[in-house]
């Protein structure tokens, strides 16, 4: 009974990683240019494109981000790839890498 637990829950806790995994790589692709990074309250400000997951149109705002360690990658001025979705409540940047 103890190792169909233990099975069990190792099926669910897989299940639950794939899920996440699937919903974050559904997630478009976002051309954007850093504004401002600001690392003490793990924030970046982006000139973005239209997010459509997010119903937004292209403008210049502020993200959270998932990753704290996002932030010394990126300087003001660079050209990056996001994707961004709203995570407990606020508008949060998921993945950020250079633009090609």
């Amino acid at each position: 009974m103890k190792k169909l637990a233990v099975s069990l829950a190792t099926a669910l806790s897989t299940a639950l990683l794939a899920t996440a995994a699937f919903a974050q790589a559904a997630l478009p692709s976002v051309e954007g240019e850093v504004r401002k990074v600001d690392t003490d309250a793990k924030k970046i400000t982006l000139k973005h494109g239209d997010i459509p997951n997010l119903d937004m149109s292209g403008m210049t705002m502020v993200f959270r981000v998932k990753d704290p360690a996002f932030l010394a990658r990126v300087k003001p001025g660079d050209k990056v790839q996001f994707t961004a979705d709203k995570v407990d409540g606020a508008l949060t940047v998921i993945s950020i890498a250079p633009a090609n």
